[in-house]
Order: structure tokens, then sequence, then C-alpha cells
């Protein structure tokens, strides 16, 4: 069973070759935050916001990473393909939690989980800003728990 069971995600199915593996053979570490990058990014297009980033079209793309989190549950080994799911753990008012998971190609049991928390911020300031209304509901279906968005930060 996998982390994303119930819940809307986005699914990218990602290539692990050989220079993505350790020298045992199993995907690097490292590589699995590049896996579930690219998947928020494919996520950010599906929306209508990826390309180049343009403030007073979507100040909502004004936003840094607070936080990553990945728990390893059992390698990747070899090369191959993997699928990377990402959901929204948690909408607040300034803050944005995603979940995501990697697994195989053939069933949903999850190689890594993690979370990545981005904080909305003010283009002049660099402050925590809220999110727009648009942007909410953009996101929302995606949320763990429709409706239940946080509030604060």
């Amino acid at each position: 069973m996998s982390l994303s069971s119930g819940v809307r995600f986005h699914e990218c199915v990602h290539g692990v070759y050989f220079d993505d593996l350790d020298a045992y053979k199993i995907l690097h570490n490292s590589r699995y935050l590049l896996l579930f990058e690219r998947t928020i990014g494919s996520f950010w297009q599906r929306l209508g916001w990826g390309g180049t980033l343009d403030l007073d079209e979507n100040p909502d793309s004004m936003h840094y990473v607070r936080a990553n989190h990945i728990e390893y549950h059992r390698p990747v080994v070899g090369v191959t393909e993997v699928r990377v799911r990402i959901w929204i753990e948690r909408l607040g008012q300034t803050s944005l939690t995603f979940g995501f998971c990697v697994m195989p190609m053939d069933h949903d049991s999850d190689f890594a989980t993690g979370s990545r928390v981005l904080v909305r911020v003010d283009r002049d300031t660099k402050r925590p800003a809220p999110w727009t209304p648009a942007f909410r509901e953009r996101l929302l279906p995606y949320a763990r728990e429709p409706g239940a968005s946080a509030a604060g930060a």
C-alpha cells in the first residue's frame, strides 16, 4: 500500500539511468529530490503555471523551499523506471506542504516517501504572504482533505 492511497495525485514516470546509481547499483539518495522536483515542475505545467516566471501574472510563483524530508523504505535497484506521485498534504495561509512517493511501475508500494514545504513570499519584502484565492482553488482538489486547508502559516 502506498502513502498516496486515497488522495488525488499527480504522477510522472521517470527513467533511472546508470549515472543515477551509486557504487551499490541503487538509486543514489540525492536523485530522489531531483525526481520529486521534476514531478512538481510537471504538476505546475499541468495547472498552467510552467515555463518562464511572470510574477505579475502569477504572484504565487514567488515562493521558497523551507524544508525537504525523505524516508527511504527500500532501494530502487539498477537501470529502470519509477513513478513519482505528488499531492498536497497541507495548504496553509502562506505555506504549502507537498507529499510525495516514489514507486515501481508495476504496483503501489513505496520505495521512498517524503514532503516539501513551500512558503509564498512577497516579491518586494521577501516576507511570507498569503496564497491568492485562485491558487488555493486550483490546488484544493489535490489536498489530502479538500476544503480542510489550515489557517495560519
